[in-house]
């Protein structure tokens, strides 16, 4: 995915273009793994790409960054279009549920958004998300896990 991501910011920089890219980490993998199996955090990654997929325009992508992490690379979208999408998804993605020997449990997700500048690399802007996703994951910690925002990287 970091070669489809070194691609997109290489068109965007002949074209003249806008990109964002977000980062969707799933939270405490090593809690969820250690409760209820191996398989559970790559089911639900599965899961949140698939939903992620249908949220998106037919040219974004939706790809492996991490063991718990999804990059989704915006082509043409600004900060302000990439901050629309991540909301949207979290507002879907924060309702679900995994179901394990009958208990439920939410998933926690963190989202960290960057946009591409002149002059950015895709590890970078791979690191500004991965940044800006983790800074929202402790703001969730330390919030009780209650969803009020959206951490932004790089714009």
């Amino acid at each position: 995915m970091v070669a489809r991501l070194d691609e997109e910011v290489h068109r965007a920089a002949r074209q003249g273009a806008q990109l964002s890219c977000l980062l969707v980490s799933l939270d405490e993998t090593g809690h969820l793994a250690q409760s209820y199996g191996e398989e559970l955090p790559a089911q639900a990654l599965a899961y949140i790409a698939a939903a992620l997929i249908r949220q998106l325009r037919r040219f974004d992508r939706v790809g492996h960054a991490g063991e718990s992490e999804l990059v989704v690379i915006l082509p043409g979208a600004d900060a302000r279009r990439a901050e629309i999408v991540a909301r949207r998804a979290l507002g879907r993605l924060h309702s679900v549920k995994v179901e394990v020997s009958g208990r439920r449990e939410a998933l926690r997700i963190s989202v960290g958004i960057a946009a591409w500048r002149e002059g950015l690399t895709a590890a970078e802007l791979l690191s500004h998300t991965r940044l800006a996703a983790q800074r929202r994951e402790l703001e969730q910690a330390s919030l009780n896990g209650a969803l009020d925002g959206v951490a932004d990287g790089a714009r």
